[in-house]
């Protein structure tokens, strides 16, 4: 059975210098997580924005340890105590920009995409919902791949960065926008990675991304894509649909929240049973899951790429950590959660329960996601389970955390909470049939 990909993004302003973060490693560790993901941590331009790399090789000031300690002896020493706790850690991966104020832009002015002045050009975003809404962010100076002006140069030098934080104990990447970037350059710099240290994972951010670009990093080598969940309301088609068309190029991580979103407690008013639904069906929904610090307690405020800072630590709106502890301890003995089987909506869209049939793709096992979509007590009609999880009956287990199981041998119907959600696995069903899912 694979290793579960379980991420805890521990946000490093929110923290503070490299030697706080090693005060919650074991916390984490004991939440059942087997990743850490770290934002950039290197040095920043003018702006402040984690986002705008000044310094690729330099540790933001901001990280420094307070006893005066060299910051890339910190860090060397905050991954050790994280790989002893069975945790590993990536890092952000900005290489689409740089810093507006990065040496870079003096050095090789060539590695730029440049304006119809010829000036070097700042990247910008257009407001899907608006198309004259065009923002620019004025901090960031925009790296030209399409193609590279100097491919071998630029290849060389982000060869050397990721060089440099594998050697220090970084075992994983994630790459910021990886689709603005061509596929071959990615294969070949992921290719040059795995040869230094074969246990290297990139993950590729792909949020908001056309199908087109994510389908020209299918060959690049990345183990794992993020996927928008997030923002389904558990009714439309365009989730599944977007599921079981990526699924093949890669399997895919879930989240409830990131750092770039508004925070699950501060949309849901601090509802903790919309944050426990939200985090079992990240869980369910695909091969691996994500949150960012805080949410296991309910913070509301907004971590800012900027301005964050330790002083920035909440009180408690509530304390999942029990409850994400039974999650991942639930994803982690269940094969059709660690990977990107074929999923299907097996009840007619629009009612307010929402059931979700998954397999593998080719191993035995199927999982039924039973969802209350509301904020309204509703009941769960399941007279079919015996077509939806196979048989035979005695191996159908109710895997719901932090739930008395129900007796699902002789279950038809049962009342489900608001904004619950329940989980049934038989784990000797074959896979769902030829089509189904796709």
């Amino acid at each position: 059975m694979p290793e579960a990909t379980l991420i805890y993004n521990l946000f490093p302003p929110l923290v503070g210098p490299i030697p706080r973060w090693e005060k919650h490693l074991e916390r984490i560790a004991a939440l059942g997580f087997t990743w850490i993901y770290l934002n950039p941590i290197h040095t920043p331009g003018l702006s402040g924005s984690l986002y705008a790399v000044k310094d690729y090789f330099g540790i933001n000031p901001l990280f420094y340890p307070e006893s005066g300690k060299k910051p890339e002896a910190a860090l060397r020493h905050f991954l050790k105590e994280a790989e002893r706790r069975g945790l590993r850690v990536m890092l952000d991966l900005v290489i689409n920009h740089t810093a507006i104020d990065s040496p870079l832009t003096q050095e090789h002015p060539e590695w730029y995409a440049k304006d119809e002045q010829g000036n070097i050009k700042n990247p910008g975003a257009i407001d899907p919902a608006d198309a004259t809404k065009v923002t620019i962010w004025g901090d960031l100076a925009e790296l030209e791949y399409w193609p590279p002006p100097d491919p071998e140069g630029l290849l060389h030098y982000w060869d050397q960065v990721l060089s440099h934080y594998l050697k220090l104990g970084v075992l994983g990447f994630r790459a910021d926008a990886a689709y603005k970037i061509p596929g071959d350059f990615w294969d070949r710099l992921i290719t040059e990675a795995r040869g230094l240290e074969p246990r290297v994972q990139f993950f590729a951010e792909t949020l908001g991304c056309r199908l087109e670009e994510c389908g020209q990093l299918a060959s690049s080598g990345f183990d794992f894509l993020y996927n928008s969940s997030k923002w389904w309301d558990f009714q439309a088609d365009w989730c599944l649909e977007q599921y079981n068309r990526f699924r093949h190029l890669a399997p895919s991580i879930s989240f409830p929240e990131t750092h770039d979103t508004d925070r699950l407690a501060a949309e849901a008013h601090g509802a903790v049973e919309v944050a426990r639904q939200r985090y079992l069906f990240a869980a369910f929904f695909s091969t691996g899951l994500m949150i960012p610090m805080g949410y296991e307690f309910g913070f509301q405020k907004h971590l800012h790429v900027v301005r964050t800072r330790p002083e920035d630590w909440e009180t408690p709106t509530y304390d999942l950590s029990s409850y994400i502890k039974g999650v991942n301890r639930m994803k982690k003995g269940c094969p059709v959660l660690l990977e990107e089987g074929p999923m299907a909506r097996v009840n007619p869209q629009g009612e307010p329960v929402v059931l979700l049939l998954k397999s593998r793709e080719k191993g035995r096992g199927r999982v039924l996601a039973v969802i209350n979509a509301t904020r309204e007590e509703q009941t769960a009609a399941v007279a079919n389970l015996p077509e939806l999880l196979g048989k035979p009956k005695r191996a159908w287990q109710d895997l719901t955390p932090d739930m008395v199981p129900l007796k699902l041998q002789t279950l038809k119907k049962f009342p489900l909470a608001p904004a619950r959600m329940r989980i049934f696995y038989n784990p000797e069903a074959p896979p769902l049939p030829e089509g189904e899912g796709k």
